[in-house]
């Protein structure tokens, strides 16, 4: 019989390099598939450990472009912000990995997708939701899930021994057990150390942002150009200089965001499976474009657009935390939100400074504020006796409401 092929969604890291082993052991045929999303790592060395693991084959897909524009910025035009925080860096990364990870597969052969998502975390969902909405005729592999697995493996220490007994190389040890995920968007600490939601993470856990403490003494000033809540132009007026591609544009905003230590969270969430964890996160250029978003909208969208707004909001965060990027509800909120950002175009300027962002200006050619209709200086074509009306009224029923209330007594 035939050796079975199994695409398994792969990093290099403690998890999926052993999951690699334990399939090969187990008799099955793997690619590894990995995914550029900016991580930051040696790609080619990833290739090599998962070849010198066992692994048949390496896919290595660059899909930098694809998570800032199709996953990135219809998430911040749409005020993705999962309890009020976290910006969904992991959340959206996963349906990237996913789907590609399915093309790959179809590609290949394989009759199997494998992932290496802890069946008490949110991954495991994303990553299988994903498989179902698009190859429910794959079979789905999840070792955490395995009772096999789970009886040789108990966590990370487990983990950790079997990697040093089958020589596998693994950036992490039994002294620094945190574990990290990395894209464009973010980079995440969690687990470890970190699971005790009193314990303050240490300086050096973090790796992308500046501690806001040792930020530059002086301000950063970027300016961000949007058209219907798009950024097509940003531009770091410090340093002089602009980019209008898409991946560069974000670039430059991560650089400037990092350099200035915007972007740290640390939080309890809440797990899509019900476990509270404790998250840490840095998300520098991304803060930078949703404050950007968040202040031109002032500007430009319409009061009642905005409370509808930040209504499916809510809706369209949960959906992607929770894995359900490749769903009909999902398509229909994007289709809102990408209408209520409709007309969210101008100019935004935003002064960094350790840690904290400021507007320092924003202007539109076709902003819903009037200079003139707002300003106490000139009647600008409103007739302040119309306010009488306007306040008699909406005092009816606090009129009648005082009524009862001296009727009753009180």
């Amino acid at each position: 019989m035939a050796q079975d092929t199994v695409m398994l969604a792969y990093s290099g890291g403690l998890d999926t390099s052993c999951i690699l082993k334990w399939l090969k052991l187990k008799g099955h045929r793997v690619i590894a598939y990995v995914a550029d999303l900016g991580q930051g790592e040696d790609l080619a060395q990833i290739r090599r450990n998962a070849e010198v693991t066992g692994a048949d084959g390496v896919v290595i897909d660059d899909l930098r472009r694809e998570l800032v524009t199709d996953y990135i910025f219809p998430a911040l035009r749409g005020r993705a912000l999962y309890e009020n925080r976290y910006l969904l860096g992991t959340s959206l990364a996963r349906p990237v990995i996913a789907s590609h990870q399915v093309a790959a597969a179809r590609a290949h052969g394989a009759t199997a997708v494998a992932h290496g998502a802890t069946g008490k975390g949110n991954d495991q969902v994303r990553f299988e939701l994903t498989y179902k909405a698009l190859a429910p005729e794959l079979r789905v592999i999840a070792p955490w899930k395995d009772p096999e697995f789970l009886a040789r493996f108990q966590g990370r220490s487990d983990l950790i021994r079997y990697a040093r007994e089958q020589g596998i190389d693994i950036p992490v040890t039994l002294e620094k057990p945190y574990s990290t995920d990395a894209n464009l968007l973010h980079k995440s600490y969690e687990s470890g150390v970190l699971e005790d939601p009193d314990h303050r993470p240490a300086a050096e856990i973090f790796t992308v942002c500046v501690d806001p403490r040792r930020a530059p003494d002086e301000e950063t000033l970027v300016e961000l150009e949007l058209v219907d809540g798009t950024p097509v132009r940003a531009a770091d007026l410090t340093l002089g200089r602009s980019e209008t591609d898409p991946l560069a544009l974000f670039e430059l905003l991560n650089a400037a965001g990092a350099r200035n230590g915007i972007g740290r969270v640390d939080m309890v969430e809440n797990r899509f499976v019900g476990i509270k964890s404790r998250g840490c996160y840095e998300t520098p250029g991304g803060t930078l474009l949703h404050e950007a978003l968040r202040d031109l909208e002032g500007l430009c969208m319409d009061r009642e657009v905005l409370r509808l707004r930040d209504l499916l909001a809510q809706r369209f965060a949960d959906a992607i935390y929770n894995g359900f990027w490749f769903s009909p509800e999902m398509a229909v909120l994007r289709v809102a939100l990408d209408k209520c950002a409709e007309g969210v175009t101008g100019t935004v300027r935003l002064a960094l400074y350790k840690g904290n962002v400021m507007p320092a200006g924003r202007s539109s050619p076709v902003a819903l504020y009037d200079q003139r209709l707002s300003s106490m200086d000139v009647e600008g074509g409103f007739s302040q006796t119309d306010s009488q009306g306007f306040i008699r009224i909406h005092a009816i029923r606090l009129m009648a409401h005082a009524r009862v209330a001296r009727l009753r007594g009180k």
